[in-house]
């Protein structure tokens, strides 16, 4: 990658990668460090090598940027892809999606045979590279498949969206719709009224935020205020992949 880097893509892709990593389940073991640069919001190379280290992440980036021909994987567009989904999403074609899923992931190695047919099967279906479709469909399957003990981890895991309903000092209330799993299924369930807690590292633009606002969510933290169009966008491309899911439960 170029040492000319996008700080708006990075620092983006920072803010969702927080929490995960604070919780040790994916990218280097280097929390603290990773909380001060968002916290600073410097440019900061350390920044970029941190996110680098992050086994499933920059992969997607890096897969996404290339089938749009843009040179820098931390773009911003390309980070609101993956987390979020957009138009560079429908770019991506079976075949070269596929590839990556073998070649730069290594997906067949983790999964049986079975379960990588069901993969295939749905990658001809047109599944794409959103964060949701990893989580529903490669995370789960290569990990922990008893759905009672993974529905909260899938919950978390996958990004969701929730709409202010309070603030309260660092703490906020968001309406938000949970993962479910009903009769053999997975489906969003009854909004429920959620309380976060906003982190140093979010306190740039997260402390600007006011009842009415949506912020995006992901293991617990709130990441950034998005759009009506962002969330609708985001809940398409999840219940695509919760679709996906149900086929082979």
């Amino acid at each position: 990658m170029d040492n000319i880097v996008e700080m708006e893509g990075i620092m983006r892709c920072s803010r969702y990668s927080f929490g995960p990593n604070r919780l040790h389940y994916c990218g280097p073991d280097a929390n603290a460090e990773l909380k001060d640069l968002i916290k600073y919001g410097e440019s900061n190379l350390g920044l970029v090598y941190l996110l680098k280290q992050f086994k499933t992440l920059y992969p997607y980036l890096k897969h996404i940027a290339s089938v749009n021909n843009i040179h820098d994987p931390f773009d911003s567009k390309v980070v609101e892809a993956y987390w979020l989904g957009n138009e560079l999403l429908e770019t991506i074609e079976k075949r070269p999606f596929h590839n990556f899923i073998i070649d730069d992931l290594r997906i067949k190695d983790k999964m049986d045979r079975k379960e990588f047919l069901w993969l295939e099967d749905k990658i001809g279906q047109g599944a794409l590279p959103h964060h949701s479709f990893h989580v529903f469909n490669i995370w789960r399957l290569a990990g922990d498949n008893n759905i009672a003990n993974s529905i909260e981890g899938m919950n978390e895991c996958r990004v969701s969206s929730g709409i202010i309903t309070f603030i309260s000092g660092p703490n906020i209330t968001v309406l938000t719709e949970p993962l479910v799993y009903l009769n053999g299924k997975f489906s969003m369930g009854t909004p429920f009224n959620r309380v976060l807690t906003r982190h140093l590292e979010s306190e740039y633009d997260i402390e600007q935020i006011k009842i009415g606002n949506i912020v995006s969510i992901h293991w617990g933290v709130p990441c950034e205020v998005i759009t009506e169009k962002q969330q609708k966008t985001l809940k398409k491309y999840t219940l695509k992949n919760i679709a996906f899911a149900n086929q082979t439960l």
